[in-house]
């Protein structure tokens, strides 16, 4: 059968049929020309030219024409209004007696062609359905003779069908991670020895050692080195401030080393006299009255005993704020833990692994583990949402999280994944997929067109359905007639 693809607008239906290219649609039984199909006012409309001149009707028989819809599954359909081409015996009978019911009735052999116009109330399975037209031929006392069911027209609503694009992450040679934290140890004033028990010092420094415990007795891990790097608080002379830095930060390593029996080299250190990123970082969130103002001494050139001299006063109200409530958090020791983690080989270990410890997968068998899983459940997005909580600024991870948002229909938090995955062309295609989904089509071609040229395999599918949407956005409906 030749198929051919006619797209109709948003006209009058008489317009419409007559604006329509002229294609003769051949039914085994009935010949139709002109067909329209169009969507108005929550209507679903049909028009066509019935050529009733070519059917066999002889003056005792007549036709009962009935344009039926059904719907993709069948399990839906809707009659149009019928009408009759009677021989003339039984044309004459009719109007004798009057039993049509409101049936229009014509007669054979001087109504060649009917000009047919319905519509009927629409719904939704009708965007993807089946036009056929019932011819009953029927005999006196309404006998039936012979029973035609031709189908004239299928009917398709365009829709967006996403197909996603996951990424698969280069494998790692080596699995490297890190732990970071922050301790405020508290030393005694102006020293610079560590009290384990002195005033919050057993929380603190089990900051620093459960950290270490937490990565240290996995078989799986092993710790390539630590590194501490120890701040103190901008009041007081700079040159004592180096000293307490650093003298504090040595001590800390020192008390780490006989815990652990580190080698004397493995703990690396650094020290900050005065914290005063830290510092800035506090006022620029700040209320204070005079923000603007410390902001700038504070980003001034001056020595840094001569820049705490200006705040405390210039503003000596707001320097007796920070001095008391933030400066004791300026002093504190940062620590960085580097380890190892074996690979996993078997889907089975990653399995495992997934659900007892996520955060010893690498990119890739987070990646393994999704495929062996039903795309879109629930446990393949879960993979891919644990993937991008453990490498949060990692793109491909980002990329394949906005994937599973946007299956899930969570568009706002697809679009934050989306801003930290670069500019990859899958991720300009899956751009385009966030923009489809939100019914931004011209957005969507836009997108998509960039992806095919970039040799993205889907884009050229994608881009050929938005351009349907956008074809048919104003309501209308394509319809195929078969020849």
């Amino acid at each position: 059968m030749k198929k051919i693809s006619v797209i109709l607008s948003v006209l009058s239906l008489a317009a419409l049929a007559a604006d329509a290219a002229p294609i003769k649609i051949i039914s085994r039984q009935l010949p139709v020309s002109g067909v329209a199909i169009d969507r108005q006012a929550g209507r679903f409309c049909l028009a066509m030219d019935l050529n009733t001149g070519e059917l066999p009707v002889s003056k005792d028989r007549e036709y009962v024409i009935t344009p039926v819809l059904v719907s993709a599954s069948g399990a839906d359909s809707v009659e149009f209004e019928p009408v009759m081409v009677s021989g003339r015996n039984l044309y004459y009978r009719h109007l004798r007696e009057d039993d049509l019911d409101g049936i229009a009735m014509y007669r054979a052999g001087r109504d060649n062609t009917l000009s047919y116009s319905q519509s009927v109330v629409q719904a939704p399975w009708m965007d993807n359905s089946t036009l056929r037209i019932r011819s009953v031929m029927k005999g006196c006392c309404s006998s039936v003779v012979r029973e035609f069911y031709d189908p004239i027209a299928r009917v398709r609503r365009p829709v967006y069908e996403p197909r996603f694009s996951y990424i698969r992450p280069v494998a790692d040679s080596v699995k490297e991670f890190e732990l970071h934290g922050s301790a405020f140890i508290n030393f005694p004033v102006n020293r610079t020895e560590l009290y384990p028990d002195y005033m919050t010092n057993p929380t603190e420094l089990r900051r620093i050692t459960g950290t270490i415990d937490s990565v240290k007795g996995d078989a799986d891990i092993t710790i390539t080195s630590i590194f501490i790097k120890g701040f103190a608080s901008p009041e007081g002379p700079y040159s004592n401030n180096v000293r307490l830095a650093k003298g504090r930060t040595a001590t800390l390593k020192g008390y780490v080393e006989k815990l652990y029996s580190f080698a004397p080299d493995f703990i690396k250190t650094d020290f900050l006299p005065e914290d005063w990123p830290g510092l800035k970082a506090y006022v620029e969130k700040s209320s204070l009255r005079n923000r603007d103002g410390i902001l700038a001494l504070i980003g001034s050139d001056m020595e840094p005993d001569a820049k705490d001299a200006a705040i405390k006063k210039k503003y000596p109200d707001e320097y007796a704020f920070l001095l008391a409530s933030v400066y004791p958090s300026l002093r504190h020791s940062d620590y960085v833990i580097s380890y190892n983690v074996r690979s996993y080989t078997s889907l089975e270990e990653i399995l495992r692994v997934l659900r007892t410890a996520p955060q010893k997968l690498s990119k890739e068998e987070f990646f393994r583990a999704a495929q062996s899983m039903q795309p879109g459940s629930d446990e393949f997005n879960e993979v891919f949402e644990t993937a991008v909580r453990m490498y949060p600024d990692d793109e491909v991870c980002n990329l394949n999280a906005a994937n599973t948002a946007m299956g899930r229909g969570d568009y706002p938090a697809a679009a934050r994944y989306l801003d930290k995955a670069g500019d990859s062309p899958e991720v300009t295609y899956a751009r385009g997929i966030l923009a489809a989904l939100q019914k931004d089509w011209t957005a969507a071609e836009g997108y998509f067109s960039q992806a095919a040229r970039l040799k993205v395999a889907d884009a050229p599918e994608a881009l050929r359905q938005v351009k349907d949407m956008i074809k048919y956005a104003d309501g209308r409906v394509e319809y195929i007639t078969e020849e």
